[in-house]
């Protein structure tokens, strides 16, 4: 089962950042709401006032049922958005954006951002310019939602490797490979104990998770003064796998937002079916120092960082390892969208390829030309449903 969540920016032309969802909601609904549920997805609001959000209603049995769903909530978005002039434009940061020119979500569910921001420094680009794709797997007995997890949390410090699609903000080249997540990583600074180190610690239990995540970080919150509204809140966490209880699933958010919706189904299937191997296999747990350790060189260096972990000197190494236990626990439908994790593996993550081509062009045209040329390529890939490659 998969459960998608997509975040995209509302742009205009040359990429202009467009902080209108609330008015494009209210224009749909005739009153301002945070959601539109349709049968099978929801299209919704997110802090920011550029991003609009699409997820799935009911978790996908089959990644080409996910591919379909998803594809046709993206063309519904993208035609009622267009009324306002405005395209949706993935990947995990805006290019261009100044903090400036987006705003926090001004009506229903305010109180919350409004408590966040007496805590929290909301006007950071790791709070108004981050895009990730979340996936949510469904968990039954307590038993295997810890293996699960445990093993979901030796993955993910690798998964940013082919995930990445963050190189550009604010018009310039960004440091990292995966910008969004540099910035996530210190966005809640303030009470560190709400993120970690991104990387979640390895849970015993659910009482033990409870008791020393998710209590750990109200008890720092209320330190501070935080209202009730934050505290005791599953969803308050921020590590990059969090438990949501609410829906007995797993929650994956290392993952930046990609370019089209096969490109998130490709990231889906690799996570799900390495996921099957990994579990099947009873895999050795890495330390936890040490995935953090890797996490933060892929973070900076992408699939080229060099990596503590036994199974390969490089994130490229790892990614290969992963890729090939994934391959053998893949069902047929998924062994269709490996290709592209393959190909991201072998020549660079979205982020790495777009980063190549707008220096390519910036040698013909100023930079800023250069961002709007290959990112408004990526706007036409996203109603395609076509990789950039």
């Amino acid at each position: 089962m998969l459960g998608p969540e997509h975040e995209y920016s509302l742009v205009g032309e040359d990429l202009k950042v467009m902080p209108i969802s609330d008015k494009i909601i209210k224009d749909y609904c005739g009153k301002t709401v945070n959601f539109i549920e349709l049968p099978k997805f929801t299209f919704g609001k997110e802090m920011q006032l550029h991003v609009m959000e699409i997820k799935a209603n009911l978790p996908f049995k089959t990644a080409s049922e996910f591919e379909e769903s998803m594809q046709n909530a993206v063309t519904a978005l993208s035609q009622i958005v267009r009324k306002h002039g405005a395209n949706l434009l993935g990947t995990g940061m805006h290019p261009l954006l100044k903090l400036k020119d987006t705003a926090i979500w001004p009506h229903y569910h305010k109180k919350i951002y409004r408590e966040y921001g007496k805590i929290f420094d909301l006007n950071q680009h790791g709070w108004l310019n981050i895009q990730s794709f979340h996936l949510n797997l469904p968990f039954q007995k307590e038993a295997d939602a810890i293996q699960t997890h445990n093993q979901l949390v030796n993955l993910c410090a690798y998964l940013p490797a082919i995930a990445a699609s963050s190189p550009i903000f604010e018009g310039k080249e960004g440091p990292h490979i995966d910008n969004r997540l540099q910035f996530y990583k210190i966005n809640q600074k303030e009470v560190s104990s709400v993120t970690g180190d991104v990387i979640p610690e390895y849970a015993s239990s659910l009482s033990q998770y409870k008791r020393d995540v998710i209590e750990q970080y109200s008890r720092d919150l209320a330190k501070k003064g935080a209202d009730k509204t934050l505290l005791h809140r599953e969803w308050v966490n921020s590590r990059g796998i969090i438990f949501r209880f609410d829906r007995r699933a797993l929650e994956v958010r290392v993952m930046d937002e990609q370019e089209c919706i096969k490109s998130d189904v490709a990231l889906a299937c690799f996570v799900r079916a390495a996921l099957r191997g990994l579990i099947a296999s009873n895999a050795q747990l890495l330390s936890h120092d040490v995935l953090v350790k890797d996490f933060n060189a892929i973070i900076k260096n992408g699939l080229n960082a060099e990596v503590s972990s036994p199974l390969g000197k490089t994130a490229r190494h790892l990614c290969q390892h992963y890729f090939n236990l994934a391959q053998e626990h893949a069902d047929g439908d998924e062994k269709k969208y490996l290709w592209l994790v393959k190909k991201r593996i072998d020549e660079g993550s979205l982020s790495e390829l777009v980063r190549a081509r707008v220096l390519r062009r910036a040698q013909r045209s100023d930079f800023h030309q250069a961002i709007v040329d290959v990112y408004s390529t990526l706007i036409k890939c996203l109603i395609d449903n076509q990789p950039y490659l």
